[in-house]
C-alpha cells in the first residue's frame, strides 16, 4: 500500500489513511501484543479479548496492507506464526503514545509500564531535524492537497 493514496470522503489525511488499516480496535491490540513478542494466533486471541473471527479477519487485512506476515512453525498441522514488517514496526511509537495517553486519562492506575533502560519511559516526539521536542503549539499545517486550505475545502 505505499505510495497510494485511499479515496476518502472528506480532507485528504494521511491519518484518515492510516486508520482505514490500523484503525480498529482488534488490529491494533494485535500489533501490540506482536511487538511483545506474542506470535501465535492462540496467544493474540487470549491477549487481546478478541473473538477468534474478528481476529482472523484483522489479521488477514493487516497482512494485505503488508503490515504483518505469515511465518510457518508448522507442517502438520499448517499452523502460522504473525510477524510485524517494516511498516508494522513503525506503529511503536503509535502504540507507545497510546498507552501513555491511557495511563494519564483513562485508568486511575496503569496495569503495565514501558520501561527504558532503568527507568520508566516517558515517550516525547522529538524532530529528528532539530532534536526538539514537539508541543502542538509549535506544529503549523502546509496543506499540499489541491482545492484545500487549513479549515477545509477552498472555492
Amino acid at each position: 500500500m505505499t505510495g497510494t493514496t485511499p479515496a476518502l470522503p472528506g480532507r485528504p489525511c494521511s491519518a484518515a489513511a492510516a486508520l482505514g488499516v490500523v484503525g480498529e480496535k482488534w488490529a491494533l491490540l494485535a500489533v501490540r501484543e506482536i511487538l511483545l513478542g506474542n506470535h501465535r494466533f492462540d496467544a493474540l486471541v487470549r491477549n487481546t479479548g478478541a473473538p477468534r473471527d474478528r481476529l482472523t479477519a484483522r489479521l488477514r487485512a493487516l497482512e494485505e496492507a503488508g503490515v504483518v506476515e505469515r511465518r510457518p512453525y508448522s507442517e502438520r498441522p499448517p499452523r502460522f506464526e504473525y510477524h510485524l514488517t517494516p511498516a508494522g514496526r513503525d506503529l511503536s511509537p503509535v502504540i507507545r503514545a497510546l498507552l501513555a495517553w491511557g495511563d494519564k486519562w483513562a485508568v486511575a492506575e496503569p496495569p503495565a509500564v514501558l520501561r527504558h533502560r532503568d527507568h520508566t519511559l516517558d515517550p516525547a516526539v522529538v524532530c529528528r531535524c532539530c532534536g526538539d521536542e514537539v508541543t502542538p503549539e509549535e506544529v503549523d499545517l502546509e496543506v499540499r492537497a489541491p482545492g484545500w486550505g487549513r479549515s477545509g475545502p477552498v472555492s
